[in-house]
């Protein structure tokens, strides 16, 4: 396999809209986890795994990965509110790549230190948050939700200061690229008092035209490229919105600053997936107005993109970034409907489908059941006799009743054999999700210098729909008190 291609395009083609920074080193680093098949993929070094040669990369002045790494500058709506005081306060642009399948991916290194945009903070990330973050992109990835993934998780001996004393972490972080709904918006509206709104400042047409040339040049054909390139925006923010909520994803923090325009799951922070089946579901608990609450995602998401659209009407006419937005709804009802459907092991949407899928999301809800276990039970089964038999775990057994055989006549008329519904089934419900009592297990023995644990839990995390890697530990259902954990924002 050839090897990656190291490349600057962001740093070079925009002096004026980043940062040069160099990453900060920390005390008494070590490589705790790298994702091998990630890191073969890009083409990288083998040998650049040994820790020795990794940190000198990561902390040389001049090294490969950072002379020519940056900061980059974005603002972002927090909790509804504009902030332009915002950009890499902790993390740092290394480099780009161009991958031996030829894919444009950017390493970003978190918790690299100080930079201009740390607003007096210490730059870092803690041991706990990167250990959420490699276990959730990867437990995203591999049941099929776009996200940034995690290369290489590197400890060290560096305190830093939370609600209490933690130990700093560093992890590099693959994407498309690091361009935010945040980043667009702030140089659309960093512009001189009393302009016009439908006038782009500089800044913001460099960063357009970059962004065309480089991550949508499908949309140079069109007759408005700026248009296109949005409504290509529009469609894979609403696919993914989607597919969190057919997966039971809280992001916990939709901020434009934390919305990518290539429609992958981004910075991760109070995230979860939740137990028992609850669409109000709240993870984030500095989320005190329920904003990002599960049941809410699809109506962020496109409350988002209408902020991100602001950035584009020096370039559209606002009836046309109307009818853009309009399709909004309609991808992501179809695409939800879609995959609702798939996880019953069905081919088509049809109104007696969903209001099968109804009843069974009106079974999980009254009273409540783990959403996920709950789905992984329909798998294993011999005959629909074995699957009736489930009966006697639900509450409401006359619905029960009518769910599945509404389910059974459903996949008589699409035509479904018995054999190749239970394969659709188990390749389409995870037997493990990521579960923060798991995770905060994970964290703590960590924290003492374990990392068993996390390679256990993330072996399950990555083949989760083969019987054989299933862990009974990490698959059960959870007890009461080990459900509903929320989270707070630090990290």
């Amino acid at each position: 396999m050839p090897p990656a291609q190291f490349v600057n395009t962001y740093a070079d083609t925009l002096p004026d809209l980043v940062t040069a920074i160099k990453p900060t080193a920390v005390y008494r680093p070590q490589v705790q986890i790298i994702n091998q098949a990630l890191w073969h993929e890009l083409g990288l070094p083998t040998a650049w795994q040994d820790n020795d040669t990794l940190m000198g990369l990561l902390f040389n002045r001049d090294s490969e990965l950072t002379k020519h790494s940056v900061a980059q500058k974005y603002g972002g709506h927090q909790f509804g509110q504009w902030n332009p005081q915002l950009g890499d306060g902790r993390g740092v642009l290394l480099t780009e790549l161009i991958t031996p399948d030829q894919q444009r991916i950017d390493l970003h290194l978190k918790g690299a230190g100080p930079t201009p945009y740390s607003r007096h903070a210490d730059g870092r990330a803690v041991l706990r948050s990167t250990i959420r973050e490699y276990l959730a992109s990867e437990a995203l990835y591999h049941i099929g939700i776009p996200t940034s993934r995690a290369l290489c998780l590197i400890s060290s001996a560096e305190p830093v200061y939370r609600e209490q004393q933690e130990s700093a972490a560093l992890l590099i972080r693959t994407a498309p690229s690091h361009l935010r709904f945040g980043t667009f918006e702030y140089f659309y509206h960093d512009r001189p008092a009393g302009s016009s709104p439908d006038t782009a400042p500089d800044k913001l047409i460099q960063l357009m035209n970059y962004t065309l040339n480089t991550h949508f040049p499908e949309a140079l054909a069109a007759d408005n490229p700026h248009l296109a390139m949005l409504t290509s925006v529009i469609s894979t923010t609403a696919q993914l919105v989607a597919k969190w909520q057919v997966a039971g994803f809280n992001h916990g923090v939709m901020n434009t600053d934390n919305m990518s325009i290539h429609g992958i799951t981004f910075d991760y922070g109070p995230f979860a997936f939740f137990d028992d089946f609850e669409p109000h579901y709240i993870c984030n608990k500095s989320d005190h107005q329920g904003r990002y609450r599960f049941s809410q995602q699809p109506s962020i998401g496109l409350w988002n993109l209408n902020a991100l659209a602001q950035a584009f009407r020096p370039f559209v006419d606002v009836a046309s970034l109307t009818d853009a937005l309009d399709q909004y709804e309609s991808i992501l009802i179809t695409q939800y409907h879609q995959l609702m459907v798939s996880r019953f092991g069905l081919n088509d949407v049809t109104d007696s489908a969903l209001a099968m899928v109804a009843m069974f999301m009106e079974l999980l809800q009254n009273p409540a059941r783990d959403y996920h276990h709950s789905f992984r039970q329909l798998c294993g089964h011999s005959d629909w006799q074995s699957i009736k038999a489930l009966r006697a775990e639900y509450v409401d057994i006359t619905l029960f009743d009518q769910w599945v055989a509404a389910w059974e006549s459903e996949v008589e008329a699409q035509q479904i054999d018995f054999a190749t519904l239970q394969a659709r089934l188990s390749g389409t419900n995870p037997h493990t999700v990521l579960r923060n009592h798991h995770a905060q297990a994970v964290i703590e023995a960590a924290q003492d210098g374990d990392y068993s644990l996390f390679n256990a839990y993330l072996s399950a995390l990555s083949d989760p729909y083969n019987e054989q890697s299933k862990i009974e530990r990490f698959a059960s259902a959870p007890v009461a008190q080990d459900k509903g954990i929320a989270l707070s924002c630090s990290s």
